[in-house]
C-alpha cells in the first residue's frame, strides 16, 4: 500500500529541511510554528520507526520535546534551546481491518497521508480540523476537534488504544481499560507525557467524497443560536464571522452546514496541492480596512439568504489547504491565534462582549470562525472543548498593539467562565492558564520526566528534570 510522501510540505512548513534529511545526528536550525511567533533555536533530532526513544536522549542534558508537523500556532511545539524530536518520519500504516473501520499506524504519520489511503476504501476521520496537515500522535496530544463536535465529540474519543515510551524505558499500552490514567492524561496533554509510537483510530465509513452543504447567511448573535440549534441532528456545522463589522452588520456571517453525502460516488485520494503563497506579505497588507472590505465580499459572495449544493470534502473541510505556506500571508512578525469556549451559561453575553472588544481595537481578523460545542464528554483530562461557544480568530502580530488585546480579551475569557486553547497560544499567561486548567497540576505528576516544552515552561515554570 503507498501512502502519499507529505515530506516537502513537513519540512518546509516547519523551516527544518536539513534536520528532517539527517539521519546522522542533529542539527540546529532555528525553529518556528505555524503563526511564525515566537522562533527560537532548537537541537532537531528526527526520529525514524527503528528509533530508540530511550536511548535516543540518554547522552541529552536538557528537555526533549517530540514534535509532528509543527501545525500548533504557538509554542506548544517549541523547546527554546532544548532538543526537538520530529516524528514524521514514523509514518508506517500498520493494519487496517475493513469490517470494524480500525486502522492503526505510527504517530508520525499525517492525517493527509491517512485519507490517501482510506477514501479510496471507504472510510474517513472520524473528526478532522481545518487542516490535514497534523500529526496522529499530534491529533491525540493536542485532542483536536472539528466541525463534528456537537455529534462526535473529539478527535480523542475515536482512538480506542496507543502505545507510550517514556525516557525510563517503561513501555505502556494504554486505552480506556489499560493504563487508563496515562491514557487520559495523554490525549490533550500536549505530547508531555510521553512518546506516542503507534495508535488505533476508528474511521468512519463513507460511499463518495462529496457532501450534501447548505451556507446560510446570519445577521447577528441570536440567528446564530437558532440556526445552532435547528441544526442538532447535522453531523457537520461552523460559521464564519465578520469580526470587523459594527452597526446593523455587527456579527453577520454564513452558517455552513453539511453530511456526507449518501449517494454512491467517487472515492479516489485527493491530488497534491499546486498553489503556493508566494512571497512574505508586507506588514501593512493586513490592517482593518483591507480585511473589512474582503469580509463584505466574502459576505455578499453568497447572492442569496440559503445556498445549497453538492461539494467535494476537501475545501468543505480544508479550504485553506488548497494554499500552501498561507501562513505568509501575515508578513515576517507573524500571527496570533486566539481561541476560546465560554460555557452556555454565559455564552451569548461573553461572546458579543468579545466580538465588540475585538471590532473595537482595530485589529483584523478576516479567518473568523463561530461555532458551538456539544456534550460529547472526551476522554482527555486536559481537552480544551467544553459545551459552550468557541470562537477562533487569527491576528497579525503588530507591535504595541497586539500582545495587549490579546491579554484583555483572555481575562474577558476568565471572566465569563470560560478558557483558551493551548494548541492555538503564543500569549496566555500563567496565572490565565492555571485558572483555566486547574488540572494541570495532574498532568505535572504524570509528565515524562525528561520533557517539556517552551508553553510548559511558560505557563507553569517547570522544566525538565534531565
Amino acid at each position: 500500500m503507498k501512502l502519499k510522501d507529505a515530506q516537502t510540505e513537513i519540512q518546509q512548513s516547519l523551516g527544518y529541511e536539513q534536520g528532517m534529511a539527517s539521519e546522522k545526528g542533529p542539527v540546529k536550525p532555528a525553529f518556528e510554528p505555524w503563526g511564525r511567533y515566537p522562533k527560537y533555536d532548537a537541537t532537531l533530532l528526527p526520529l525514524h520507526w527503528q528509533s530508540d526513544y530511550p536511548s535516543i536522549i540518554r547522552d541529552i542534558h536538557h528537555g526533549v520535546l517530540p514534535v509532528g508537523l509543527g501545525r500548533s500556532y504557538g509554542d506548544v511545539c517549541l523547546l527554546k534551546d532544548g532538543t526537538l524530536l520530529p516524528t514524521p518520519a514514523m509514518s508506517r500504516l500498520i493494519s487496517f481491518d475493513p469490517e470494524t473501520g480500525l486502522l492503526t499506524a505510527e504517530a508520525g504519520i499525517s492525517l493527509a497521508q491517512i485519507l490517501d489511503f482510506a477514501v479510496p476504501r471507504g472510510f474517513f476521520l472520524p473528526v478532522t480540523p481545518g487542516t490535514k496537515y497534523v500529526t496522529l500522535g499530534g491529533a491525540i496530544a493536542n485532542d483536536i476537534h472539528g466541525k463534528n463536535h456537537h455529534v462526535a465529540g473529539t478527535f480523542g474519543c475515536h482512538v480506542t488504544e496507543f502505545e507510550l515510551v517514556r525516557s525510563d524505558g517503561t513501555v505502556l499500552l494504554c486505552s480506556p481499560t489499560q493504563n487508563p490514567d496515562y491514557y487520559a492524561m495523554t490525549i490533550g496533554g500536549m505530547g508531555l507525557t510521553g512518546l506516542i509510537r503507534w495508535a488505533t483510530l476508528r474511521m468512519k465509513p463513507i460511499v463518495t467524497r462529496k457532501i450534501d452543504y447548505e451556507g446560510i447567511q446570519f445577521h447577528g448573535i441570536d440567528e446564530f443560536l437558532a440556526l445552532t440549534e435547528a441544526s442538532k441532528n447535522i453531523e457537520y456545522t461552523v460559521s464564519w464571522v465578520d469580526c470587523a463589522s459594527t452597526g446593523k452588520n455587527f456579527c453577520r456571517g454564513i452558517f455552513m452546514q453539511g453530511d456526507h453525502s449518501t449517494k454512491r460516488g467517487e472515492l479516489k485520494a485527493s491530488p497534491e496541492p499546486k498553489l503556493v503563497f508566494p512571497f512574505e506579505a508586507p506588514g501593512q497588507m493586513l490592517n482593518h480596512w483591507t480585511v473589512a472590505a474582503f469580509n463584505a465580499l466574502y459576505f455578499n459572495k453568497q447572492m442569496v439568504k440559503r445556498k445549497v449544493l453538492e461539494m467535494d470534502y476537501e475545501p468543505f473541510f480544508y479550504p485553506l489547504d488548497i494554499a500552501l505556506h498561507w501562513n505568509r500571508m501575515y508578513g515576517k512578525n507573524g500571527l496570533l491565534q486566539f481561541q476560546y469556549v465560554i460555557p452556555w451559561d454565559n455564552a451569548r453575553e461573553g461572546t458579543v462582549a468579545i466580538l465588540k472588544e475585538i471590532a473595537k481595537s482595530g485589529l483584523a481578523s478576516f479567518l473568523a470562525v463561530l461555532k458551538a460545542f456539544g456534550d460529547v464528554p472526551s476522554p482527555g483530562v486536559m481537552s480544551f472543548p467544553r459545551p459552550g461557544i468557541t470562537l477562533a480568530l487569527d491576528f497579525p502580530i503588530k507591535a504595541g498593539r497586539t500582545f495587549y488585546v490579546f491579554e484583555r480579551l483572555a481575562d474577558m475569557t476568565r471572566e465569563f467562565g470560560g478558557r483558551l486553547y493551548p494548541a492555538k497560544d503564543a500569549a496566555m499567561t500563567a496565572q490565565q492558564f492555571q485558572t483555566f486548567y486547574p488540572e494541570w497540576q495532574q498532568l505535572s505528576r504524570f509528565r515524562d520526566p525528561a520533557i517539556t516544552s517552551s508553553f510548559w515552561e511558560r505557563v507553569t515554570g517547570e522544566s525538565s528534570n534531565l
